[in-house]
């Protein structure tokens, strides 16, 4: 009996101390709120994101594993910006194959520095003396 005494004290002082413990003393009321575990956007916001920042991409797991609303932000943002590169690709591919198709004005010859800028394919050679140093012509 003495022994039933016993763990029913020690029981009510443990109660006890852990009320104490979560209501603080009753000095300040209860304990704070918690704060919530927000994402704190890794993802740079001055540059387009690089392969590496996704590499890099870490998402907080809640109870029921990853916050669904953080990971569409970061997915919408991601598909955003990769939509945003393919319009600014697709426009200067357009802007340069317009470029390569203007015709060139007759009677202008290239000197010896103009056409260096495009590529091998680009150049127009016509005559004997393609492939040649000067002074080989007629050899």
């Amino acid at each position: 009996m003495v022994m039933f005494l016993f763990l029913v004290v020690a029981l009510v002082v443990v109660v006890g101390a852990v009320t104490l413990a979560v209501l603080g003393g009753g000095e300040s009321g209860t304990l704070p709120e918690a704060p919530a575990e927000q994402f704190a956007d890794p993802l740079p916001q001055d540059r387009p994101v690089g392969r590496a920042d996704i590499e890099a991409l870490r998402l907080p797991v809640a109870l029921r594993g990853y916050r669904m609303a953080e990971v569409d932000d970061a997915l919408g943002r991601l598909g955003a910006e990769l939509a945003e590169r393919d319009r600014r690709i697709a426009d200067l591919e357009t802007a340069l194959s317009g470029a390569r198709a203007q015709p060139r004005h007759e009677g202008h010859h290239e000197g010896p520095h103009e056409g260096l800028h495009e590529g091998p394919h680009e150049r127009h050679h016509e005559g004997p003396a393609f492939g040649r140093h000067r002074g080989e012509e007629g050899q």
